[in-house]
């Protein structure tokens, strides 16, 4: 394949198929090579080409900028080809111009979009009390095999990955403070720093994300899967409540199982900084241990327990939420997982700030 320039106009000679332009070095240049020859307003001679099939017919037509060359002699059968792609190419898309209109339709289409989740969280928080309300009055009848499969998952299996996270956390900790600390001679304050920070904030929080990139996003796509296959739709012509069989028994072992991990973070993290408090700076765990019940108050321990059941039933709910709104089909199950464990940890963030204002005079 070869072009040849003569008098202005351009010979084009080979095999102009896709096997030949698909090969490197025929390819390489070639685009550039037309777009000049455009540019140089040369006319066009096609009639020495060997074979012309649609692949090049298109190669020719986008070089031409879709429309037909001033000068061109070709053979009517390459003319038909042409034609051909020519009609039935489509035209570019117009650049999307960004106006205040646009920007205003866009930004109320987020705010709708998170009205209907709001709406979406009230419902099902509300269901969630009635079904709450429906085990206390008939005991018997709650799914507890359910609820006891959901707290081996959530809570079990999960002891090993949050303690070893945050056993580190706790040795980072506890060497940078040590850095610190020492400038001051204030080595004996690193009790009291790690062992509010861990108990109060830390262990918790860091428990809750785990749990949540870890748990909810297990819980979206089982629901997800149920939705894709179906199994849904069968509960529903069963009447099988969704609420008292999918949600309630997921946050309920969600909220039993949060204060439990939280603690054994916790243990883990204060093991962690108590050997790294050791090692840095010589403080022996027998003075950690002995000094750290007299400068961490016991209501720090009461308010994580309680920050970690919220934490829990935020999770569930956020992760059987997303679950139930998966469409039919894998890519909603895709981006129905992702936003689930997006949301939780971002709610998760934001209950812990509100709890560090409404009670920033309880344990300090």
């Amino acid at each position: 394949m070869r072009t040849a320039a003569t008098r202005s106009v351009l010979h084009l000679h080979g095999r102009w198929t896709a096997d030949q332009l698909a090969l490197p070095a025929v390819w390489q240049g070639l685009p550039q090579q037309l777009q000049q020859a455009v540019k140089g307003g040369c006319g066009w001679d096609l009639r020495a080409l060997q074979r012309l099939d649609h692949t090049g017919a298109q190669l020719l037509w986008n070089a031409w900028g879709h429309q037909w060359p001033a000068e061109l002699n070709l053979l009517p059968d390459q003319r038909a080809m042409l034609l051909r792609v020519a009609q039935f190419t489509a035209p570019a898309p117009a650049p999307l111009r960004t106006t205040w209109h646009t920007a205003y339709l866009g930004l109320g289409r987020r705010v709708m979009g998170m009205v209907q989740h709001l709406g979406g969280a009230v419902r099902l928080l509300g269901q969630l009390v009635l079904d709450l309300l429906r085990l206390a009055r008939h005991p018997l009848q709650g799914p507890w095999r359910d609820i006891s499969g959901h707290l081996y998952r959530i809570g079990a299996t999960a002891m090993p990955i949050t303690a070893l996270v945050g056993f580190l956390i706790g040795v980072v900790l506890a060497y940078l403070m040590s850095q610190q600390l020492r400038q001051f001679g204030a080595d004996a304050f690193i009790v009291n720093i790690l062992g509010l920070s861990l108990i109060r904030e830390l262990g918790p929080v860091l428990a809750a994300i785990l749990i949540a990139g870890r748990s909810g996003s297990a819980i979206t796509a089982q629901i997800g899967v149920m939705r894709v296959t179906e199994e849904l739709d069968a509960m529903r012509v069963l009447g099988i409540a969704k609420g008292f069989r999918l949600v309630m028994p997921r946050t309920v072992a969600m909220a039993l199982a949060m204060p439990l991990l939280s603690v054994w973070t916790t243990l883990a993290a204060l093991l962690g900084g108590m050997l790294a408090a050791d090692l840095a700076m010589g403080l022996t765990p027998a003075y950690f241990i002995t000094a750290l019940p007299k400068t961490v108050q016991i209501a720090n321990l009461w308010l994580a327990l309680a920050k970690s059941m919220v934490f829990g039933v935020l999770i569930a709910l956020v992760a059987c939420h997303y679950g139930l709104r998966v469409k039919p089909n894998t890519q909603s199950l895709g981006e129905g997982t992702t936003a689930s464990v997006v949301t939780s940890i971002t709610v998760v963030i934001l209950v812990d700030a509100l709890f560090a204002v409404l009670f920033k005079g309880v344990g300090l």
